[in-house]
């Protein structure tokens, strides 16, 4: 009974933490906060789910669920080093910040993203 009670718990603090990670997504004004948001409250919420399923279910062998949580939270973390990174030097807006770009001088950045109105309807032909 107990075991159920905070399998539960866990569970709904998991779909907790996802929501506000899409709320963050949705709601956040430039690509490094959303994709803070994702990494974060994501992470921590599917973490939560795993976990949860792991103490209320009658799992025989809960060593992929440990494995699964362990590989989510060290991968999550180095693929969002890697896009923060990618989007920092394709020149993706910068908002929010009070004291200025803390990485000018350190890494190259592009002057504005090269997408920035492009128009991609002649790159493929139709039929």
């Amino acid at each position: 009974m107990t075991r159920v009670m905070v399998g539960t718990m866990l569970l709904v603090l998991g779909v907790v933490f996802i929501t506000l990670a899409g709320l963050g997504v949705a709601r956040l004004p430039d690509v490094f906060q959303r994709m803070h948001a994702a990494t974060k409250a994501g992470g921590i919420g599917t973490s939560l789910l795993v976990l949860g399923v792991l103490v209320a279910g009658d799992i025989v062998q809960p060593i992929s669920g440990v494995l699964t949580i362990g590989f989510m939270l060290l991968t999550l973390s180095v693929a969002s080093q890697l896009l923060a990174r990618a989007a920092y030097i394709s020149g993706a807006p910068l908002q929010g910040l009070d004291r200025g770009d803390p990485l000018a001088g350190i890494l190259g950045r592009a002057s504005e993203p090269e997408d920035e109105g492009a128009d991609f309807s002649s790159t493929y032909e139709e039929g």
